[in-house]
């Protein structure tokens, strides 16, 4: 079986290891439904990438409330959780 390494292609320079929370945001009216992440690092910033492309950027916001109001916005639901950057530490 092949397997592809999918985290390759994320962004790492724009948080390193300063993230705090990862979110799911789907758009459920598309089918299959399309999928975004909502990082969010240790300063309050957010940044939207998509999966979709290579982890690409899609856009970044200087607090949670204005990443939220654009994907609501475009649609897109949260997925209920979040990981956070300490439980994924914590686990390895």
């Amino acid at each position: 079986m092949q397997t592809t390494d999918t985290t390759q292609f994320l962004a790492p320079d724009l948080v390193k290891d300063d993230w705090n929370f990862l979110e799911v945001w789907v758009d459920s009216m598309q089918s299959p439904p399309y999928v975004l992440l909502l990082l969010s690092d240790k300063m309050g910033g957010c940044y939207v990438f998509d999966p979709s492309e290579h982890y690409s950027l899609v856009k970044a916001f200087q607090n949670y409330e204005e990443a939220q109001l654009w994907l609501l916005e475009d649609e897109y639901e949260p997925l209920e959780g979040r990981l956070f950057s300490l439980e994924v530490r914590q686990s390895d």
